[in-house]
């Protein structure tokens, strides 16, 4: 009986030692705080050291962050949760280091060239107006630019997008190898070489005069490699589910890639495009070999010279007066403005032409 009894005891769990995995957390504020406090540490040391430079009290800071985060989280929580804390640290800082600089310049932009940006200045040009004298426009050099950057586009883009094509949906064997070496090749291409490759076979071989459309076979070199690589890469994300389920069908593979294929691609596909646009909106040396640049309008791309916007800020910033500088920081900033808007036309169409998702 006494066995019985002593076998209906309630045995009690054995008491274990605390899981390092169940430890406590930081709070959701604790990011903040550490950030207010780095900074605070970062001014006071940097003022306190005689450090003059605001960049060197900010990276002081971001050092100081990231060792009080991961301080904090290996006492309060564990080493692993702290060296995940420490990532998470690592990409804000990179992310801040990027995006100051950034919008540093946009700031000393704007506030430098809203002095003379008025409807007179987009609607002038230079004609009559001496460099370092008041006055002045910038229409001119737009036009230009809008011109040169469209023919360029369009020349480069359907390149760009078919030779993706190719390479992604057909491309195989000793051929396909070659065009992406020298896609490859081209990527690194210096703007003044594809400058003067046009300068020898269009304007001396061809006997062709100075013209908008020169400046734009330049631009348009150096804006396929971008094209075809951003374009490959989106075209590589398609699930091949999704042609396969299209060729099941019975459609035939051009279809598929054009039904299918390319609007499922077309959001990477502009945003590409948009880079490439980007890329060569702020190029002078092609402009300077090719188009040579026009204090008058000329809207005829295919015939005399042009200006364009970074030409024109080059050339304003060379005469060195104070109302030259303020022309070209007006350009500057009408330059960032047109990249602006074109990329929000690209995302616009994107979403636009892109599938429907819902019901």
């Amino acid at each position: 009986m006494s066995h019985a009894l002593q076998d209906q005891r309630p045995v009690r769990p054995r008491k274990s030692a605390p899981s390092t995995l169940t430890r406590g957390g930081l709070p959701r504020w604790a990011p903040a705080g550490i950030a207010a406090v780095s900074v605070a540490l970062g001014i006071g040391i940097g003022a306190v050291t005689g450090l003059e430079s605001r960049i060197q009290w900010g990276l002081i800071a971001a050092a100081l962050f990231v060792v009080i985060t991961y301080t904090a989280s290996s006492i309060v929580e564990n080493r692993r949760q702290a060296k995940d804390r420490v990532a998470t640290s690592v990409i804000w800082v990179s992310f801040v280091l990027a995006v100051v600089p950034l919008l540093s310049l946009l700031g000393v932009t704007i506030d430098r060239g809203i002095e003379v940006l008025d409807g007179y200045f987009l609607t002038h040009s230079m004609a009559g107006v001496a460099g370092f004298a008041p006055g002045g426009g910038v229409y001119h050099a737009l036009l230009g630019t809008i011109e040169q950057v469209l023919l360029a586009t369009l020349i480069a883009a359907p390149i760009g997008l078919l030779t993706a094509v190719y390479l992604v949906e057909y491309g195989k064997g000793k051929l396909a190898k070659a065009v992406t070496f020298f896609v490859d090749v081209m990527t690194g291409i210096p703007s003044i070489v594809a400058g003067l490759f046009i300068l020898t076979t269009w304007t001396l071989m061809l006997e062709q005069g100075p013209s908008g459309f020169a400046g734009s076979l330049a631009l348009s070199i150096l804006m396929m490699p971008v094209v075809v690589r951003s374009t490959e890469e989106m075209l590589k994300l398609v699930p091949n589910e999704l042609r396969e389920a299209s060729l099941a069908l019975g459609v035939p593979k051009w279809r598929t890639i054009l039904k299918v294929v390319l609007p499922t691609a077309i959001g990477g596909i502009s945003t590409g495009v948009m880079l490439a646009v980007a890329r060569i909106a702020g190029e002078t040396a092609p402009i300077m070999l090719l188009v040579f640049g026009n204090p008058l309008i000329n809207d005829n791309p295919f015939q005399g010279a042009q200006s364009s916007l970074p030409l024109y800020i080059w050339e304003q910033y060379k005469v060195g007066s104070e109302d030259s500088f303020d022309r070209a920081w007006a350009a500057a900033l009408v330059l960032i403005a047109f990249v602006m808007i074109l990329n929000l036309v690209a995302r616009g169409i994107a979403r636009w032409k892109a599938p429907k998702t819902g019901r």
